[in-house]
């Protein structure tokens, strides 16, 4: 545990954060991720963060060494795609009991499993994720690990981030962690070239990353890493080798990027493929980092040309969406780069932006929402369910993206909804993914079961007569009462 906290404290230290750079070096230790609630477990923990930064590698079998429940919470909790392996989607647990607890058999069958998946499966690498319940009863995984990968002639990496530790964002920190101590820089590539990248914080949900790969690849960039969305163990492992990197997610792997660049000199950068002008200007700044690398500056002349012609498709499809969406009123929940990347993107084609949340955004990210807006009145650090209805159901939005979580708020409001967050079954990453998200806007504020749903329901109608009719001697002793509505016949609703 010792060697957890001091790994925790050099996280929190992080010199490439803007927001650290201001603090004296006592309050970069402390950090600023806030504490968790105990009990509550919405938001994730440090387990479930690590888990979402890992697990879409795909050919690499994780292990969770403890209770059941904690793999059932974590498993498969990002909708990230794979174009081969398929054994991340696997679950292993060595689901431990409360006999295994007070026997003390937990290395004991955590070695036993790391066995098993190397006889059954053979996976090139295997993660052991611990738990809370078996980092509080001492098992120690950094030796089962080093003594399973000796023994079996694999690597197993320990991801030393049970979830008591901390907040989800700084589980992703300490995977990022993870990955730098065991497994890049392990492997030496043999095809090592100038125009070599990796990309960093992109998860591939939904295959988002399959829509800007092909440009890079037309352009004669190799991603070396893509870490985590669509990764092989061996790229990942080979990824000290880029010449360059990009940082998509910087709350996330920023430590990882800023580390590789002490280690191995590969300058990094933030940005996004979110939207149209944030796509060039990436593509730009990738190929200026190679040339500064080394690289042929012939390629950022190749650069502005693919720029210019792919600007020209999008923009010929978007304009068949420009007058059916133009002005229309967004309220965007959700964090992180989506913050102001998405916002960048939708502003492009005149819609109008009520508010953004800034919840899970970086110092960087807030400076960039200012700059896009102009007023700070619609940037909000959290908003209740209840003032989130209220918004809703006062028109204040015609739609609004976020979250599976709040979506039911929206639904209640009888308001447009669109997943934008991990959730999402639609790529909306480069030209085409911008093209894609606005077409599914379109879709959702257009729907025509908004206008049936917001009109009054027939039992909502206040009736204007009630009328009983006689008993006959035919009828039983029931009283039996109809209501007849103004200005219609018998059996019609009328109109409210």
């Amino acid at each position: 545990m010792s060697l957890l906290r001091a790994k925790i404290q050099d996280v929190f230290n992080e010199p490439a954060c803007e927001q650290n750079r201001g603090k004296d070096a006592k309050a970069r230790k402390e950090g600023c991720s806030k504490p968790l609630t105990p009990g509550a477990a919405a938001g994730g923990c440090a387990f479930d963060g690590a888990k979402i930064v890992l697990q879409p590698i795909t050919d690499v079998a994780h292990l969770v060494h403890g209770p059941l429940a904690c793999e059932g919470n974590s498993w498969d909790n990002r909708g990230a795609a794979s174009s081969g392996p398929t054994l991340w989607r696997t679950s292993f647990t060595t689901d431990l009991t409360e006999l295994d607890v007070v026997m003390g058999r937990g290395e004991r069958k955590l070695f036993k499993a790391i066995r098993e998946i190397k006889e059954a499966y053979g996976p090139p690498a295997i993660f052991v994720y611990p738990t809370c319940v078996t980092a509080l009863i001492g098992d120690d995984i950094e030796a089962v690990c080093k003594r399973a990968a000796e023994k079996f002639g694999l690597p197993v990496v320990p991801v030393n981030a049970p979830g008591f530790v901390g907040s989800k964002n700084l589980g992703n920190k300490l995977a990022g962690e993870a990955l730098l101590e065991h497994v890049i820089g392990t492997v030496e590539p043999d095809e090592a070239g100038p125009y070599d990248i990796n990309i960093l914080g992109e998860f591939n949900l939904s295959g988002e990353f399959w829509l800007v790969k092909p440009l890079l690849d037309r352009l004669g960039i190799r991603v070396r890493a893509c870490i985590p969305g669509d990764a092989r163990y061996f790229d990942i492992a080979c990824a000290h080798r880029a010449r360059a990197a990009m940082v998509v997610c910087s709350t996330a792997l920023i430590n990882l990027a800023r580390k590789m660049e002490q280690r191995w000199d590969i300058p990094f950068f933030e940005g996004s493929f979110y939207g149209i002008t944030d796509t060039s200007e990436a593509l730009r700044q990738i190929s200026q980092l190679l040339v500064q690398k080394g690289a042929d500056p012939e390629i950022l002349g190749r650069t502005e040309v693919l720029i210019a012609e792919e600007e020209a498709i999008a923009w010929k499809k978007l304009a068949a969406y420009r007058p059916r969406l133009e002005g229309k009123r967004v309220l965007l929940n959700t964090g992180g780069v989506k913050s102001w990347s998405v916002v960048h993107a939708l502003m492009e084609i005149g819609i109008e932006i009520v508010g953004t949340s800034i919840k899970k955004s970086t110092v960087e990210d807030k400076e960039r929402i200012k700059q896009i807006l102009k007023d700070d009145n619609h940037m909000f650090e959290q908003m209740a369910p209840r003032e989130l209805y209220a918004m809703l159901s006062e028109h204040k939005a015609d739609i609004m993206l976020s979250g599976g979580r709040t979506q039911f708020i929206a639904l209640k409001a009888k308001t447009p909804w669109l997943d934008i967050n991990q959730e999402r079954q639609h790529p909306y990453a480069g030209y085409h993914g911008m093209v894609e998200l606005v077409r599914q806007i379109d879709l959702a504020i257009h729907n025509p079961i908004w206008r049936q749903v917001r009109e009054p329901a027939p039992w909502d109608c206040q009736p204007a007569v009630r009328q009983e009719l006689p008993r006959t001697k035919n009828e039983t002793a029931t009283l039996h009462v109809v209501q007849e509505f103004a200005g219609t016949t018998a059996g019609n609703f009328g109109e409210c």
